[in-house]
């Protein structure tokens, strides 16, 4: 299994898939050292099932495979680091790490551009940002559900604004495939999906607790929500075997 270093962060492939090791001390660090080249810089928060789906799409895996931050969010991925390469990997909320990105642009009055989510909820977003993050700057907003006529547009908006971080969220035709495909038209910067992160700034949905996600249980309150994803303990099975098969036979 390879193994990329740096001061700051340690690259892994996990099940050949590429997962990033960054303690949180030295996350803010990392935002700025990814800025300073004006470069376009793709973070990837993945879960185990995205983890799964990269190594099984194409698409999906070279925008995994590209990103410049790969942060993993899931406790079971934590778990196969450790039995694959004995190193401790730093799992991180989506919610919290994406706070702690704002928190470091806004100590150096960067900006960022809110695209996702229906008007209401994006309305109610930027006011919570400007809030708890008075000197981040917000260069612009669109809705999620824009038509295709208007893409170009706000492609277009998004590179003159320049923003030091492209927040995506829920309603963008083709998620962060969205971004994938746009990349190279949006200009430098970072960009970042999460789905339900306008919700949460609006209020309108929660985070998990940090005592279930720290436990590794968030996963069941996202099955009441949607009781289809009880159905995801298959694949995880398959992910358990598929740790003890490169244990065992994979160098």
């Amino acid at each position: 299994m390879g193994v990329e270093e740096n001061e700051i962060r340690q690259r892994v492939s996990l099940l050949k898939v590429p997962v990033d090791i960054i303690a949180p001390e030295n996350l803010g660090t990392l935002v700025y050292d990814l800025l300073k080249d004006g470069k376009e810089h793709n973070i990837v928060l993945l879960s185990l099932w995205d983890l799964l789906r990269a190594r099984g799409n194409n698409e999906y895996r070279s925008y995994v495979t590209k990103a410049s931050l790969v942060i993993p969010i899931s406790k079971s991925m934590i778990g196969g680091i450790k039995f694959l390469t004995g190193k401790k990997a730093f799992r991180y909320m989506p919610f919290d790490f994406i706070v702690s990105v704002l928190t470091s642009l806004e100590n150096r009055e960067m900006s960022c551009y809110l695209l996702g989510g229906k008007i209401k909820i994006l309305l109610k977003t930027e006011k919570n940002i400007r809030q708890t993050f008075p000197r981040l700057r917000i260069v612009g907003r669109f809705t999620g559900r824009f038509k295709r006529s208007e893409e170009a547009t706000i492609i277009k908006a998004i590179k003159k604004s320049s923003p030091s971080l492209l927040l995506v969220g829920k309603g963008v035709r083709g998620a962060e495939r969205w971004i994938s495909r746009n990349s190279p038209l949006l200009g430098g910067g970072m960009r970042l999906w999460c789905s339900d992160i306008f919700d949460v700034f609006a209020e309108k949905k929660k985070h998990p607790s940090r005592g279930a996600f720290n436990s590794g249980l968030e996963w069941i309150g996202y099955c009441f929500q949607n009781p289809f994803k009880l159905f995801r303990i298959f694949p995880y099975f398959g992910y358990k075997f598929l740790l003890l098969f490169y244990k065992l036979f994979v160098k």
